[in-house]
């Protein structure tokens, strides 16, 4: 078997999805049957300067390379084949925020990330304008916050990108876009992969107003559907990634996605009443929509799959990083006592200590905001615990309430759903949170639905990624990509299933409960802290 992975690489009949996450770059490398053939990653953390969440760009480069490296020596390791060739390849990252190149591509302003939340201001006024609700963390409310903040760069913007775009851009020199992350930059039209045309206008009387001599599709990238040929490696960016020389230009490149969309396709969440939840630094919940919501909502944004249908998405910008830190702190304890444990292996005795505890955390709370988050009103985090004096507190109780914090405000923010009576066949749990049973058992008891979490679920959006650049050249004529995922990569896929139990369910609404008390305290820490 192994003979004939490494002939079907060497002949370069294998597809890459690269995906920059939050706090890793992962590379995966599938066949045609979406099977995983190897891996490759690099570690990577933001970080917050001058009161902006970002990374720097010198940082995505070197990141790409130390992923591709790694991945190139995983595929040796496993098949003693030198990785030259691919049938296609594609790129997601984190959706949202704000990379403004000018006409010679240099970088305008620093790096926001979606999770900055300074853009309440511009949000407001183009939600009011538009009659649509525009997120703090889009694209496009970054870029009006700094024209209402009067920032000189905004003259000299000639492209206007997300994470993914730059790094297309990069690569093949093509200023496109995924309809999925593109509409996280700005709406889209419903029922075509393009941007809204009467949003645009409206969006550009505002900006003629303000003198600014250029059009809002003049910066904004192309955009274009899964299945589409998005341009080709270029020889300059086959250079780039592999600094070995062995990569070869010319590989078909598929529109670069958000991780939204990448989640969707690798839960093959795509169909109408079908959702998912991607759970990591950030949690955010997805359902494809049977039809337009009937009002606006501001805890819900509705962007699009990588097809172009609608999607219901609630984000959260915190998830957990909080249960991070504690294992973190956990594995230092356990390095006094002569120990070496790492963070996943007390990740591992958290989730298990978890599941035996009670079912509303016996009076211990948590409030996992290390940065803001809009569904419940706050523009900057301060991570709480806190206890009731008659409280069970152990490790079991504790980690519990971590783990039901991480799912808390999604919660609150799915609520709204059900004012819309938003029908949801299956929800599917993913990233590598579900990598724990615990974590999936928590999600059931907050949504009150049963959760689905494939195998390959802590394979994440790069594998998701790999798939969108398969589909792109391995599609059959006029075939959906919700079709050619049920017939071509799902039809065997294993998958664990996670019914709530009526006592989970109890119990995480008693916890909700008194975690939205919880938020006056972490109001006051906001305010004088």
């Amino acid at each position: 078997m192994d003979e004939i992975i490494k002939s079907r690489i060497e002949n370069g009949e294998c597809s890459l999805g690269i995906e920059l996450g939050s706090t890793r770059i992962k590379a995966v490398l599938i066949n045609r049957e979406a099977e995983v053939l190897a891996v490759g990653y690099h570690d990577w953390e933001n970080s917050f300067e001058n009161g902006i969440w970002t990374y720097h760009l010198d940082d995505v480069s070197s990141g790409l390379k130390s992923c591709y490296r790694s991945l190139k020596k995983d595929v040796f390791e496993k098949y003693g084949a030198t990785l030259k060739n691919l049938a296609s390849l594609g790129i997601s990252a984190m959706m949202h925020g704000y990379i403004a190149l000018d006409r010679d591509d240099n970088l305008l302003a620093p790096f926001r990330t979606w999770r900055n939340t300074n853009t309440a201001a511009a949000a407001d006024m183009l939600t009011e304008e538009f009659g649509f609700n525009i997120p703090q963390r889009w694209s496009i409310a970054h870029f009006w916050q700094q024209v209402l903040d009067g920032e000189e760069h905004i003259a000299k913007i000639d492209k206007l990108m997300t994470l993914s775009c730059y790094v297309h851009y990069l690569l093949s020199g093509e200023f496109v876009l995924g309809i999925g992350d593109a509409s996280g930059m700005f709406p889209a039209e419903a029922d075509r992969p393009e941007y809204s045309a009467r949003m645009l206008k409206k969006l550009n009387a505002m900006m003629a107003e303000k003198g600014i001599g250029y059009k809002a599709e003049d910066i904004l990238p192309k955009v274009a559907a899964a299945g589409d040929i998005c341009g080709y490696l270029s020889e300059k960016g086959a250079r780039f990634l592999d600094e070995e020389g062995d990569l070869s230009a010319g590989i078909p490149m598929c529109p670069p996605e958000g991780d939204a969309g990448t989640g969707m396709t690798a839960t093959n969440s795509v169909r109408p009443a079908t959702g998912n939840v991607s759970a990591g630094t950030s949690v955010f919940a997805m359902i494809v929509l049977e039809k337009e919501l009937s009002e606006l909502y501001r805890e819900i944004d509705v962007t699009a799959t990588p097809g172009g249908s609608p999607v219901a998405m609630v984000h959260c910008n915190n998830c957990s990083s909080e249960l991070n830190a504690f294992a973190d702190m956990f594995a230092e304890l356990g390095g006094k006592f002569g120990l070496e444990p790492s963070r996943g292996s007390v990740l591992g005795k958290m989730f298990s200590e978890a599941e035996n505890a009670e079912p509303d955390c016996a009076g211990v709370f948590s409030c996992n905001y290390l940065s803001g988050e809009h569904i419940t009103g706050f523009t900057k985090g301060r991570p709480l615990v806190a206890r009731l004096p008659e409280s069970n507190f152990n490790l079991a109780n504790f980690s519990r309430s971590l783990v039901y914090s991480a799912f808390a405000t999604i919660k609150i923010g799915m609520e709204t759903l059900e004012t819309e009576k938003v029908r949801i066949e299956r929800m599917t749990g993913h990233g590598g949170l579900f990598k724990s049973d615990f974590a999936a058992k928590a999600l059931a008891a907050a949504t009150g639905a049963e959760v689905v979490v494939m195998e390959n679920a802590g394979e994440g959006g790069a594998w998701g990624m790999a798939i969108l650049a398969s589909y792109s050249v391995n599609k059959s004529e006029g075939e959906k990509l919700e079709d050619y995922l049920d017939k071509k990569v799902f039809s065997g896929a294993k998958s664990k299933k996670f019914a709530p139990k009526k006592e989970d369910v109890e119990g995480f609404g008693k916890y909700i409960e008194n975690y939205k008390k919880l938020l006056i305290a972490e109001k006051a820490a906001v305010e004088n802290l």
